[in-house]
This record gives C-alpha cells, structure tokens and sequence, in this order.
C-alpha cells in the first residue's frame, strides 16, 4: 500500500512499455520451437524447463548487446552468444546430451525460426483499453530495430499507443539513458510523472530507474522471485493498481 500511496501523490500521467515478454512474444513461441527441436533429436524435455532456460538465456542475450549490437558481430561471435539458447535449456533442464547437439538445436530452430512472426499477450489489449480510458499517455519502447507503426497496426495497437521510440531512433538501447529520455520528451512529462514496465531487471528496471522514471518488473514466468526494491507483477491486468 505504501507504493500506491507515493505513486499516487505523484500523478502518473504516462505509462511506457517494453516490447519483448512484455506485449509480445514470437509466433508460434521459441518454447515451441526449442522442444520440437530437442524431440527431433532423441531429447524430451518440459516446456516449463525449456521456457525458463530461453529466458534466463535472454538476459545474457540482451546484456551482451547492450555491449555492443549482436547482429553486428562476426558470425563466430554471434554463434557463441546465440549457443547459450540450447546449452542453458539443457542446463535448466538437467538434461545430459552430446557436445554435437546445443549446435544442431541451434541450426535448427535458425531454420524454423525465419517464418516466426509476432503476437500479443491475451493481457494486452484489454489493459491497454483500460489506460486509454483512464487518459494515461501510453509509449513503447524497444530495442528492436523493426517497423514498430507498421507492427503495432497489425496486432491492433495502433488506436492505443501514441507513440514508438526504438533504439535506432534514439541512437542507444536500453539500459542507456536516451531511449528512455526520448519517451519523456515525447510524453511530454517530467519522469516522476512516468511509469515503465518491461521483462528485463537490468535493460528496464535500472535503465528507468537510471532517468528518475518508476519502473515496474513483469515476471511473466517467475524468473525474478528475489526482486522486491520495485513492484513486480505477473500479468498486465495487475499493472491498473499502480496506476
């Protein structure tokens, strides 16, 4: 109740987004993809171990090109970020399995993966609608070098959203200052005033912080139990308390 009452007094006026695990996910789910792989090779493993393994490999992921970009590395560089995938669903999983097979899973998936298009959290829309009635600003914020307007149209965003800044726009990701400071130029609002939720501890909770904006944690999956210095929510539908 303490976090209602500071945020209250501190009228809220404009809510960002992150993209990735927080809007959207890949359609059909890496998850997916990840154990259709692994059973095409002799190995079952849990789609709960499998989700959890992508996504504690996504935060080595996103702080490795937080560095420096990935996909602007040599393609040795590139293999050795993107072999984390399969090794730490192994790992995650508990699962033995050859020196040959975090590669081939990898190759795999690189193949399934060229057809993999976006979709929303059934949480999205309705939370967005609800925020939008309550005359909240709402912005995304994305690493993700795409055509976000063309996008956001696409999945049904468009009468939400009233503004996208991507890292290329800014000219930095996140966790560096002036993507999140974009969103407040456009917002039209001080950072106290600001709220961002996005998946990532160190990408959105200490980018936002980093700028004075409120950050607020979505664990979809329950990967960041021991985080309590800010509000941590499993769905969207819990965001509209603090707010």
């Amino acid at each position: 109740m303490i976090i209602l009452k500071t945020w209250a007094l501190r009228m809220i006026k404009a809510t960002f987004f992150d993209w990735f695990y927080t809007v959207a996910r890949f359609e059909p789910p890496r998850h997916r993809l990840y154990s259709q792989a692994f059973r095409e090779f002799g190995v079952e493993l849990s789609p709960e171990k499998v989700m959890r393994g992508i996504l504690i490999a996504d935060q080595y992921f996103f702080e490795e090109n937080a560095k420096s970009p990935v996909a602007k590395r040599s393609p040795e560089e590139q293999a050795r970020v993107y072999i984390h995938y399969p090794n730490t669903i192994l790992t995650e999983a508990g699962a033995k399995a050859t020196e040959e097979l975090p590669l081939k899973i990898l190759k795999r998936v690189t193949e399934q993966f060229k057809s993999v298009t976006f979709a929303l959290f059934d949480d999205v829309l309705s939370t967005l609608k609800t925020l939008k009635e309550q005359n909240f600003i709402l912005g995304l914020l994305t690493n993700l070098d795409s055509d976000m307007v063309s996008i956001c149209r696409e999945l049904g965003l468009e009468s939400y959203i009233d503004f996208v800044v991507t890292a290329k726009e800014a000219g930095a990701d996140k966790p560096k200052p002036p993507i999140f400071l974009a969103a407040l130029d456009k917002a039209g609002v001080n950072a106290s005033e600001a709220v961002h939720v996005g998946d990532q501890y160190k990408l959105d909770v200490i980018g936002a912080r980093g700028v004075g904006i409120n950050p607020i944690l979505i664990d979809r999956y329950d990967i960041y139990p021991e985080v309590s210095d800010c509000p941590r929510i499993h769905c969207l539908t819990e965001l509209v308390q603090y707010l």
